[in-house]
């Protein structure tokens, strides 16, 4: 760093091993930015935080006594450089375990974008021999892409194998349907969790979807028949006053 009155100069240098200044080389330089300092409440020991951190920018600051100096770090093409790591990565040692093409294909969906590719790597994750495993998390990535595609039919026979697949856990299914439940689809909640009753029994927490969405669809009786079933499978006190503040609720 340049230190003047009213503006500092912030050097990068490729030589990142050279200790401190003593070593420094202009021809070494990669990029100079300004930045102005500004007051600061004194620290004694020279300290680098990041008061400003997102996914595509970041502010560092160096803070000492009464001053910092702060310059953003930012990354224009975000996505374009994580899906360039996450395809390296598919070529390696993660790219023999479906879980890895399911996270990426998570990525994807999170923010909208390469769909096309992560409908290909749904169906090296659940068909390709020695990666691809069918399972209620492989089946469920592929039905979200496919919805995000338009391609609705697809999209739903693909989910129904999801959720009628021997791995589908009663966690699983009842997320889903709270997933729906969110989405204001208590029809469709209510038929999942309805199949999570069939597959599951009196399992937890079967009866607490049923009463959510007899709830949301104002079957009051069916809601709290169900929820009184739920109250003592209830494995936590938190679970436990969720359900006391439904009956409340509707009683």
């Amino acid at each position: 760093m340049i230190v003047n009155p009213t503006e500092w100069t912030i050097i990068f240098s490729k030589n990142s091993t050279a200790w401190g200044s003593f070593f420094y080389e202009p021809s070494e330089d990669v990029l100079r930015v300004t930045a102005k300092p500004t007051k600061h409440d004194f620290r004694e020991y020279l300290t680098y935080e990041f008061p400003v951190r997102q996914p595509a920018e970041a502010v560092a600051e160096m803070q000492w006594e009464d001053l910092a100096i702060a310059w953003t770090i930012a990354v224009p093409n975000l996505n374009e450089v994580y899906l360039s790591r996450i395809r390296e990565e598919l070529k390696t040692v993660p790219g023999f375990n479906w879980a890895a093409y399911v996270e990426a294909i998570r990525f994807c969906l999170d923010r909208n974008i390469n769909l096309p590719e992560a409908l290909t790597w749904a169906e090296t994750a659940i068909s390709t021999p020695f990666v691809g495993e069918p399972n209620f998390s492989t089946l469920s990535a592929k039905a979200e892409v496919l919805k995000k595609l338009a391609r609705l039919a697809d999209s739903k026979a693909t989910r129904l194998l999801a959720l009628n697949h021997p791995t589908a856990s009663v966690l699983q299914i009842h997320q889903y349907g709270r997933q729906l439940l969110a989405d204001q689809q208590p029809a469709e909640a209510l038929a999942v969790f309805e199949l999570n009753q069939k597959r599951h029994g009196d399992t937890w927490p079967v009866h607490l979807g049923l009463a959510r969405a007899h709830a949301a669809l104002g079957h009051k009786a069916k809601a709290l028949e169900h929820a009184k079933i739920a109250l003592p499978q209830a494995p936590d006190p938190a679970n436990r006053k969720s359900i006391e503040d439904l009956i409340a609720s509707m009683q």
